[in-house]
């Protein structure tokens, strides 16, 4: 009588992930801008290996990469013939040197235009921010070998209120729901929003022009929002929508004249007006909206300026 045996494989949410590359044709549209690639597994099916071991194995040393698949169905993940031991740390490292060497920026747009398209996906209004991550360590660098390319780990504004750590930034833009990234940017880690924000939108126009598309409207918070911006976005006939400054002379006077025609939504919780204003960088139309969260922030600022006057008095 025979024995049967069995191979236990985990698949878990890999399966999810490793379909939606082969919807958007992540492997395939990288493999064609490599020509001449002598590697046993493409640096398609090696990046889509990455992105499946990042989700919960991205901790861990590149050579142990092998480990994380020996007891997954890796044919099924990336493809037949392909097996755990050939996803080790020299795959993966010459892979990485690829990507590094083809701009990711550059890379990143043309995958997301190719999930656009697969998924039937209008870049219309494009959403467009900075972020920063905090690391640990020294991240020494000489100045005279650092290379143009490689973005500067060093001391910046940080959103994770730790200003204690040095971080890099990063410049993300996304459709309106959020749910499909277009561009992607790593920036050195004082990076100003002023700046980049305005080059994320010139290269994110330039980039849709190339795919033959072109977006409604681009939506920023007001980091970048100032006279010289808004003129060269005018300028170049970008449609955009963005918050102005509280501290601006321009907006603490239309606040402060307030108007006789407030709007309200129905449950009366939501109050504005709109203003027409005539500025050194064009014209532009100005919403002042008032509601209850606004208010009470209003609020504890005052009240926190109450307390540090109070103190310093004391």
């Amino acid at each position: 009588m025979l024995e049967e045996s069995y191979l236990n494989e985990r698949l878990d949410h890999l399966g999810i992930v490793a379909g939606v590359c082969q919807e958007i044709g992540l492997a395939p549209w990288l493999d064609a801008q490599e020509c001449g690639s002598r590697q046993q597994v493409s640096v398609g099916r090696a990046a889509v290996a990455m992105v499946l071991n990042g989700l919960g194995f991205s901790n861990r040393q590149l050579y142990l990469v092998p480990q994380f698949f020996v007891n997954k169905p890796v044919e099924h993940l990336l493809g037949a013939g392909i097996t755990a031991e050939m996803l080790n740390d020299d795959c993966l490292g010459r892979t990485l040197d690829w990507l590094y060497a083809h701009d990711l920026t550059k890379l990143f747009a043309g995958i997301a235009r190719q999930a656009r398209h697969n998924f039937g996906i209008k870049a219309e209004q494009v959403h467009v921010d900075t972020t920063s991550f905090a690391v640990s360590g020294e991240y020494a660098r000489g100045e005279e070998a650092a290379e143009p390319a490689v973005i500067a780990i060093t001391y910046g504004y940080s959103r994770d209120h730790r200003d204690d750590l040095k971080q890099w930034m990063l410049a993300l833009a996304t459709t309106h729901d959020g749910n499909v990234p277009l561009f992607l940017q790593p920036l050195d880690g004082n990076s100003s929003d002023k700046v980049s924000l305005l080059n994320a939108v010139t290269a994110i126009q330039t980039q849709l022009r190339e795919a033959d598309e072109e977006a409604s409207v681009y939506v920023a918070d007001n980091g970048v929002y100032s006279e010289s911006n808004m003129r060269q976005l005018n300028r170049a006939g970008v449609k955009w929508v963005s918050r102005v400054s509280g501290t601006l002379t321009e907006a603490k006077a239309l606040v402060q004249e307030g108007s006789q025609t407030w709007q309200q939504s129905e449950d009366g919780t939501v109050h504005w007006f709109s203003r027409e204003m005539a500025l050194p960088q064009g014209n532009e139309r100005w919403v002042v909206v008032r509601t209850p969260a606004s208010l009470q922030r209003s609020q504890q600022t005052l009240q926190r300026q109450a307390s540090k006057a109070q103190a310093s008095w004391e």
